[in-house]
């Protein structure tokens, strides 16, 4: 049986000591350019301390257009690199590994920090987006491709598209909106083209040393279940990938869509995967949850809002079968001890109802 513990082996780069990775967590910790700040690099250090295999950081702006919110960290020029390297080598101290989210907010970025109307597959007046042409599309694969050499440069163990909850990556797999007449519209195997140019591009300009992960949807933003599947399906057959995320929002939550039989994760759990890696994240809030998980198919959880609470959410989900997450609300001087920034703490007070006493 597998247990939290194991270690788990990928075809490329390191193992992890264990199964249990940090997701990727918005936290606005960075300065204004995009560069890592003290708070950052300590809220992740950390939760390298804290026993966790993989910690990855925030969804990381490749392309300054691509900006969603202020204090994102970046990963768009070489000027992000001193912080990068800082917090690659950190996190190696603390015997974890280290992933770079690779991120671009397409029609959910902000233009007052851009200067410029939101990149999206179609026009879209109430973002302030506009259709992409062919010739940018090309540049943003190529963006994403640069921003992960960037990460490898740095000293990271890997890097994970962002292809999830309806930003750039996603919006081109949606299927209400995504109609575009060139070769990246229409049909899902068009859809999911910038996608596998994305994956093709890094894997082939990075060294066999670097992960790649990919994070999905399973559904919802103009995804459906079947498709959700079918883009997983693919990717997990490409042999491009080290591992795959999904994004459940919760674990033991049923499609929304009608029809469809089971819980959510039961759709993609039993996808055949070769030497790809399956890890699922969704209100996975203690050792049981996490273990849970294991037994339903996948290899490893992502852990977000419990490692929030306990930077040692995964040493002590290891250590005691028993254990869960401290119950909500909790206080601010709780986060302070667990390396919370009080700049995070005021984006969780403001967008987390009920998190904070």
């Amino acid at each position: 049986m597998t247990t939290l513990a194991d270690p788990l082996t990928f075809d490329h780069g390191p193992d992890w000591c264990n199964r249990v990775a940090l997701a990727p967590l918005t936290n606005t910790q960075s300065h204004a350019d995009g560069t890592l700040s003290d708070e950052e690099y300590l809220w992740l250090e950390a939760r390298g301390r804290g026993g966790f295999g993989l910690v990855m950081t925030c969804a990381t702006y490749v392309v300054p257009a691509g900006q969603a919110w202020a204090g994102q960290l970046g990963i768009a020029s070489d000027a992000h690199l001193p912080g990068l390297t800082r917090l690659a080598r950190g996190l190696r101290a603390t015997g974890a590994r280290s992933a770079v989210q690779l991120h671009h907010g397409g029609r959910r970025a902000d233009p007052a920090l851009s200067g410029r109307p939101n990149q999206c597959p179609w026009n879209d007046p109430d973002k302030n987006a506009v259709a992409m042409t062919t010739a940018e599309v090309e540049e943003s694969v190529a963006s994403f491709v640069a921003a992960a050499v960037r990460a490898e440069e740095a000293g990271f163990d890997g890097v994970e598209v962002h292809g999830a909850h309806g930003y750039l990556v996603g919006q081109f797999l949606d299927g209400r909106h995504n109609q575009r007449a060139d070769q990246y519209g229409g049909s899902l195997e068009n859809r999911a083209r910038m996608l596998m140019e994305i994956l093709e591009g890094i894997r082939s300009a990075t060294g066999p040393a670097l992960q790649l992960g990919l994070r999905l949807t399973p559904e919802g933003f103009g995804i459906t279940v079947p498709e959700g599947r079918e883009v997983a399906r693919q990717v997990l057959d490409s042999g491009l990938l080290d591992y795959l995320d999904m994004s459940l929002w919760n674990v033991f939550m049923e499609p929304r869509g009608a029809g469809h039989e089971g819980l959510l994760i039961e759709h993609f759990t039993d996808l055949p995967r070769g030497g790809t890696r399956l890890g699922v994240a969704g209100k996975i809030l203690s050792a049981t949850d996490a273990a849970w998980c294991l037994d339903k198919g996948a290899d490893f959880v992502s852990v977000g809002m419990g490692a929030i609470v306990h930077h040692d959410f995964a040493q002590q989900a290891i250590a005691d079968a028993a254990f869960a997450s401290k119950a909500q609300p909790v206080t601010r001087e709780h986060l302070a001890a667990e390396s919370v920034s009080p700049t995070f703490i005021e984006y969780l007070d403001a967008g987390w109802a009920g998190f904070i006493a």
